[in-house]
Order: C-alpha cells, then structure tokens, then sequence
C-alpha cells in the first residue's frame, strides 16, 4: 500500500495499524476515484477503528467471478460480532487486474482484515485488502460496496 501502514510488531505480537497518511491524502485523491470507489473510501466510518463500517476485523467468507459477462468480481466479507452489525459486499466492475499474495497458503486462509486503500488507477481505480494472511488487490473500473445483514439488503450503500 502507498500510504496506509500495516507492519507486524514482534514486540507486541500483533500488528501495527496506521492509516493516517491515507486519510490525509484521501482529499486530494477523491475527485480522481470513481464513484463508488469514491463514496465507499470517503465514508465517515471507513477508517474509524469503532466505527461498524470500519473494514477492520472483517471476515472474508467468499469471492466468485461474476457470469455476466462483465469482467465482474464480487467478494463477501462477514461481520466481526464484536464490531460490525452486518457484513459487506463488494461488487468489482470491469476488473482489469487481481492479485492475490498469500505465501504457503490460499485465499480461504486470508483470515480478518487488517485494512484497505483505495487509488485512482488508469482505467478507474485499485482496491487493496491486506490480511492477516496476506493481500489481495483488484483494479477496475468501479465497484459498488453495500453493508448488508444477514446476506440480505439492509445496510447503508455507498452510491
């Protein structure tokens, strides 16, 4: 990631988690994303570590291919009971590139997640999720994120 920080601490045993200097460039940064990438980053809650709609501590519990012939990818992340009140769902559209790097293991064993950043990129924008157990990077042309309970509508959009 380019500005968000997510270092393992030996010391502590646990991770560092500092997403600071991605909150202070988000600003310059917003008119460039489009717009769902843009309304999902710049939400008030995304970045507050009590916040329901912060991404932290997410669980992934699915990603398919979407068959519509889109180039779309979705990927389902499931509340943390402690922190969240319904889980997200992400929509990628146009998907143009997506990495995943998880040494010795798969993405089933990804585990919560630490944090994300969001970027401009050519064709639309680049959304990296780091892991306990690694990263995974998608770029594309948009996305739609959606809190939902239960896996059913319910939650605030991000249009």
């Amino acid at each position: 990631m380019k500005f968000v920080e997510v270092e393992w601490n030996p010391e502590s045993g646990g991770f560092w988690l500092d997403p600071s200097g991605y909150v202070a460039e988000l600003p310059k940064l917003v008119d460039d994303l489009p717009k769902g990438a843009r309304a999902f980053a710049s939400d008030p809650g995304h970045y507050d570590f009590g916040s329901p709609r912060c991404v932290k501590d997410l669980e992934l519990v699915g990603a398919s291919l979407a068959g519509d012939g889109d180039a779309g990818f979705e990927v389902r992340f499931g509340a943390n009971e402690w922190k969240h009140d319904s889980g997200l769902v992400i929509r990628y559209a146009q998907v143009s590139d997506l990495r995943l790097a998880a040494p010795g293991a798969s993405i089933n064993d990804l585990g919560s997640v630490l944090l994300d950043e969001i970027l401009p990129a050519k064709h639309g924008c680049r959304h990296e999720i780091v892991f306990i157990g690694g990263t995974l990077a998608i770029s594309c042309a948009d996305f739609d994120a959606r809190w939902e309970w239960d896996g059913g509508p319910g939650g605030a959009d991000f249009e």
